[in-house]
């Protein structure tokens, strides 16, 4: 037994040390195996804008028709090659024929009314030469008989004279007197048959004139009748539907005999699309990311349709006016795409890579060195003050300080984490209990819209994207204004420290990453950071150099709890 009792301790005494031993050991091995680090190089940054966008004929034609009629022939198809001027198909025509010869007719009528009137005018005309020319000869003989009245009156008188002084006869008066009546009334039917004149050339001149008035009102039956038989020839030619453009028909929207009918609108036959070689494609960029883009960047994109190959193209123009869509603001820009194979067609959707910057070789350093902090430590830029940051907690959201909770990693999961946040941002805006649940409800309201998105990745960020934005907008909304400004700052901070338009800035924004010290405990360095990708970051200025290791998080030896040694012993 004691033979035993002496085997049986030393025995324990033996496990007893290599429990200790393996319990024990130099702390800086320890420190350096509970952290992660990456190592600081040199290489390429090149910073994208990601978004989604439809693939669109550079000018798409909409053919119509403004008359209603029966379709009684179709000369294209879809995918069918067009030229200008081409006709694409035909209305019935029977009406607008028949209506054209009653127009003709008219018009025919109307010339032979005018004829008339021009022969009427002729005749009143050589009417009035003719009565002019009576009165002229009836003048001349009321002249020449005044004429001879005052001569037979100066006879008359001469023989009264000669009469008194008892030289003349009574025979002598009474031929001087009826000589001397008979041209008095020869003048005075002169002068009557000189009126008469004047009053037949008056008639005749009134008759000219409304001769003349009836050739005008000719002439406007003529006018009238000829703009009825051109609008048939419009409405004829317009009863052939042809293309106004070179292209190819990419939507036939007719069937034969079919009655098209245009009222009010002009109903869409057929959609041309113009020179489908050079093609655009718009894409819609929410307002954090519009400021980087400008006209002239290189865009790459792939649809669905080729999934393995990358199309280019280059930024034509980013339109000015905003649209909302579910409270999210959006811009949309124009991409032009050479399609010389035709591999791109109309609908298509794309998912796009702005390049906004590159730089090919810069000194850099992973985000996740930027993002993470030892526990306890404050806040990097942009961060809520007086607010600790937990290993591996993302501060880099462009939604500001509160955001989707995250997916996953860092200390306490993404519950802890997103609690967190909350808890910031109620400290730092002071959000009385009302808010507070509102601003809890609204987190909540967009975790789940984010998580329906599925599993997708870009359905997941597009997701993500809209909803913090509607999360925004719905938060500053529940803001008193000064709380708003602020939060408003500190989503200006955020956005600089994720680098958005403000990265640009020559002088870079501060940031900081962590290296291990001889003992192995994590010592910050403070830096001036340029462009990002999105996993690399510039490196403008700072205390680092290529090869150096940066902390990017804790190791999973370190955050997994430590057993006892009872029960590694099992007891």
């Amino acid at each position: 037994m004691r033979k035993i009792g002496l085997i049986a301790l030393l025995l324990l005494g033996g496990l007893g040390a290599w429990a200790f031993a393996s319990r024990s050991g130099p702390d800086n091995a320890e420190n350096t195996q509970r952290y992660r680090t990456e190592q600081v190089s040199r290489g390429p940054i090149i910073a994208t804008v990601s978004a989604t966008g439809t693939v669109t004929a550079t000018t798409t034609v909409i053919v119509g028709t403004q008359l209603s009629g029966q379709v009684v022939e179709i000369l294209v198809d879809h995918n069918s090659e067009v030229k200008a001027g081409q006709v694409l198909a035909r209305l019935n025509r029977d009406t607008l024929l028949a209506r054209r010869d009653a127009s003709a007719a008219d018009l025919r009528q109307a010339r032979a009314a005018r004829l008339l009137n021009d022969a009427q005018t002729e005749k009143v005309r050589a009417d009035l030469d003719r009565v002019r020319a009576v009165a002229r000869d009836i003048q001349a003989q009321s002249d020449r008989a005044r004429t001879m009245l005052r001569d037979a009156e100066a006879t008359f008188e001469r023989q009264r004279s000669l009469k008194e002084r008892g030289i003349a006869t009574d025979v002598q008066i009474q031929n001087a007197t009826t000589q001397r009546d008979a041209l008095r009334s020869a003048a005075t039917s002169a002068e009557a048959q000189i009126a008469s004149s004047q009053a037949q050339i008056a008639g005749l001149e009134a008759d000219l004139k409304v001769v003349e008035a009836q050739k005008a009102s000719s002439d406007a039956q003529i006018a009238k009748a000829e703009a009825v038989v051109r609008q048939i020839d419009v409405d004829l030619a317009n009863s052939e539907i042809r293309s106004p453009v070179d292209g190819v028909v990419v939507q036939r929207n007719i069937e034969l005999g079919q009655t098209v009918a245009a009222s009010l609108q002009a109903p869409t036959l057929f959609l041309v699309a113009q020179d489908l070689k050079t093609i655009e494609v718009y894409i819609n960029l929410d307002e954090t990311d519009v400021g980087r883009v400008k006209p002239g960047q290189v865009v790459e994109f792939t649809v669905n349709a080729y999934p393995g190959r990358n199309f280019t193209g280059t930024v034509r123009l980013v339109r000015l006016g905003s649209q909302t869509v579910q409270n999210v603001v959006i811009y949309t820009t124009i991409v032009t795409v050479k399609n010389d194979d035709l591999a791109l067609l109309p609908g298509m959707t794309a998912n796009a890579r702005v390049f906004t910057e590159r730089k090919a070789d810069v000194l850099r350093v992973s985000n996740a060195a930027l993002r993470w902090q030892p526990a306890g430590s404050p806040r990097a830029a942009g961060a809520p003050a007086g607010e600790a940051i937990p290993a591996s907690q993302p501060v880099d959201d462009p939604a500001g300080p509160f955001a989707a909770p995250p997916t996953g990693g860092g200390q306490g999961g993404p519950a802890r984490q997103a609690q967190q946040l909350l808890e910031s941002l109620k400290a730092e805006l002071r959000l009385d209990a009302r808010q507070a649940s509102e601003a809890e409800r609204l987190a909540k309201a967009m975790g789940e819209a984010i998580q329906k998105a599925g599993s997708n990745p870009e359905a997941r960020r597009e997701a993500a994207r809209s909803e913090r934005q509607r999360f925004v907008r719905a938060l500053e909304d529940i803001l008193t204004p000064d709380q708003r400004t602020k939060y408003r700052e500190i989503r200006q901070a955020r956005a600089q420290q994720q680098g958005g338009p403000q990265r640009n800035n020559a002088a870079g924004i501060p940031g900081r990453v962590h290296a291990l010290d001889e003992k192995g405990n994590p010592k910050p360095v403070a830096l001036r950071t340029g462009a990002t990708d999105g996993s690399w970051t510039e490196v403008l200025s700072g205390e680092i150099k290529p090869g150096e290791q940066v902390v990017v998080g804790l190791s999973a030896q370190a955050v997994k709890p430590r057993q006892s040694s009872a029960f590694r012993f099992g007891f």
